[in-house]
């Protein structure tokens, strides 16, 4: 599943291919899933010779905005991909939506469709955009705002209550395990069992590990790595949380794996301790 970083490495992808450029045609696989409470005739309407004038990236989605008033957004899904091919490229099985320009053709594809394009047609933005969580790096997330959330689940387990997107918006799957392997908490930790202090280091680290990963996996500033994961370092669990007997690059002792909140999980048994 696509997460914080890996929607603003596609945002950028199209973002600096052809922000400036006029849409010239909007090829769509009508009845696709992926456009779910979208008219693909209204998409039609409104972006064909509309200018691409900029973008943003919000947890695990991303708003594309044309001249015109128009707002495209995409979510990637678990398979949902935007890449940039030539001018006449014919779209695929899999390809859903294709904004042709002079220079490129834009295309989302996404062969599972688990993914959304959305529309909005309007001087304002979207509801769907503006009722995003705060990013991590916000000044909202404050450690008040984290403790009282964590009071609310308090009989959750950390790694469920890191998945939810309404107070940690674009964290994924293996960014949970990655925080809560730098903080050192358990998994299973009942999100109300932490310490003040505890409170202060999973946001501390909640921070450190979106900014890590939007450096490192979605570039510098205007720049695209050679390749999503190329440039993270081997010191993360990211690189050892599905090898087979994979050891923590800490402790160098075996990593453990388990379903927790309903997704597979990944921790370093003596890193992470379960208190009773």
């Amino acid at each position: 599943m696509p997460e914080l970083a890996e929607a603003e490495f596609y945002r950028k992808r199209w973002d600096l291919a052809a922000r400036g450029a006029v849409v010239t045609g909007v090829l769509m696989h009508d009845h696709a899933k992926v456009f779910r409470g979208t008219d693909p005739a209204v998409v039609r309407r409104h972006l064909t010779q509309a200018r691409f004038l900029d973008s943003q990236a919000a947890a695990k989605q991303i708003l594309f905005r044309f001249s015109g008033d128009s707002w495209l957004g995409v979510h990637l899904g678990m398979s949902g991909e935007l890449r940039v091919e030539a001018p006449g490229y014919i779209p695929q099985k899999h390809d859903h939506l294709a904004l042709v320009m002079a220079g490129h053709t834009l295309v989302f594809t996404d062969p599972r469709m688990f993914g959304r394009v959305q529309f909005h047609h309007d001087p304002t933005a979207p509801t769907w955009w503006t009722d995003i969580a705060p990013a991590l790096n916000s000044p909202a997330f404050t450690p008040e705002a984290l403790a009282a959330f964590l009071a609310r689940r308090a009989r959750a387990p950390l790694k469920a209550v890191l998945l939810m997107q309404e107070r940690f918006p674009g964290i994924g799957n293996w960014m949970a395990d990655e925080i809560l392997w730098r903080a050192g908490l358990h998994p299973k930790r009942l999100a109300g069992s932490l310490s003040p202090a505890e409170v202060r280091t999973l946001r501390r680290e909640c921070r450190h590990v979106a900014r890590l990963a939007l450096t490192t996996i979605a570039g510098k500033g205007d720049t695209l790595p050679p390749d999503l994961n190329a440039h993270i370092p081997q010191t993360w669990l990211f690189w050892h949380r599905w090898e087979k007997d994979g050891r923590c690059p800490k402790t160098h002792t075996p990593l453990a794996r388990e379903d927790v909140g309903g997704r597979t999980t990944c921790w370093c048994p003596a890193r992470q301790k379960l208190h009773p």
